[in-house]
């Protein structure tokens, strides 16, 4: 499927400069597209490459001026990146078979789930008695859907994914492949005698609408309440949210990052890779914590921090640039100290 530049601009409010005839029907980026590829420039340290590229079409942003003659066409827009996600959310839309009205076999439904003749289920699934499934939803093979669960319209549940009995998922949530939800959470009391007893992980987990869950992430029920996930926050692959832990709305959150029980984490916070949350502490709104931190103590609203033990942005960059340091100056050290052992021998 192919269209105009003419007609993404009209799609996206742009505005054409160049050839608005021009088809484009795939994506690329900048440095290796060709001729029916749409592309994208909203770093400007990639700029160069706009003057060699073999794209078609290019989204640019409306301030940027080139420096040089550019053949492709060029579609100016508020913000190249968010306007080249949201093509391709149609184009995957547009693409991806949609899959309803089906209930592939074997699989099993539990007597009295009323399944919405636009639902689809997959062969091997398995959903439990008492289970509530919205208009739409979308439950791939071998997924396991426990009882008691409620699952919101237009949510996709994706192959060996594992929820609960009791957890609650939100409307047009993604739950990616063997993600688990709802899992007990890590409680085991101390006995005299040195061994640990269970303590029975009573709770659930919800999850708000409009939230992405990463393969393999895994979210543990609560001791007592809820497991918080907030409307529109991303996790990605391979994260851990222990019991209790509440995360606010539209906080991203990267690869391997593990949150400890009953932490706080706020709204529109940014957490980078392998990041590690203390327990019982709270991140507070629009924090945004470098990969590898390590966060022990609470942090204020609007904070950016790095390292480990986690401190402010700036003071990590300045301690890493003295650790660089520290081979010459040592050798320096070294040099003064021969110099005043020499002129006290004198």
């Amino acid at each position: 499927m192919e269209f105009s530049a003419q007609q993404i601009a009209e799609l996206v409010g742009g505005t054409v400069e160049g050839d608005a005839q021009r088809k484009v029907g795939t994506f690329a980026k900048i440095e290796e597209a060709g001729p029916h590829d749409l592309s994208f420039l909203a770093n400007l340290k990639y700029a160069h490459h706009l003057y060699s590229t073999g794209a078609g079409v290019i989204l640019i942003g409306n301030d940027f001026k080139p420096e040089q003659p550019v053949n492709a066409t060029l579609i100016r827009v508020a913000d190249p990146y968010s306007t080249l996600a949201m093509l391709m959310r149609m184009a995957d839309e547009l693409s991806r078979p949609r899959l309803s009205g089906i209930t592939e076999q074997p699989s099993f439904v539990a007597e009295g789930v009323a399944v919405p003749a636009d639902a689809y289920i997959g062969a091997f699934a398995y959903v439990g008695a008492g289970a509530s499934l919205g208009a739409g939803v979308q439950i791939h093979p071998q997924a396991y859907i426990g009882p008691g669960v409620t699952i919101g319209e237009g949510t996709i549940i994706y192959p060996g994914a594992k929820i609960y009995h009791g957890c609650r998922i939100g409307a047009r949530c993604i739950i990616h492949a063997g993600a688990v939800i709802g899992a007990d959470g890590f409680g085991f009391a101390p006995m005299a005698d040195g061994t640990y007893s269970k303590i029975p992980q009573m709770g659930c987990v919800e999850i708000a609408d409009d939230v992405e869950i990463g393969a393999n992430t895994t979210i543990d029920r609560a001791t007592m309440g809820a497991t918080v996930v907030g409307r529109g926050s991303k996790l990605d692959n391979l994260i851990q949210i222990a019991h209790n832990v509440e995360v606010g709305t539209d906080t991203v959150m990267a690869a391997q990052a593990g949150v400890a029980g009953s932490a706080k984490i706020g709204s529109g916070c940014m957490i980078g890779g392998q990041v590690g949350i203390a327990g019982h502490i709270k991140i507070g709104d629009h924090v945004s914590l470098g990969a590898q931190s390590g966060v022990h103590a609470s942090i204020a609203d609007g904070n950016t921090l790095m390292g480990t033990p986690a401190v402010d942005a700036r003071k990590f960059m300045r301690i890493s640039a003295y650790n660089n340091r520290l081979g010459d100056i040592f050798a320096r050290v070294k040099e003064i100290e021969k110099e005043l052992k020499n002129q006290s021998s004198k």
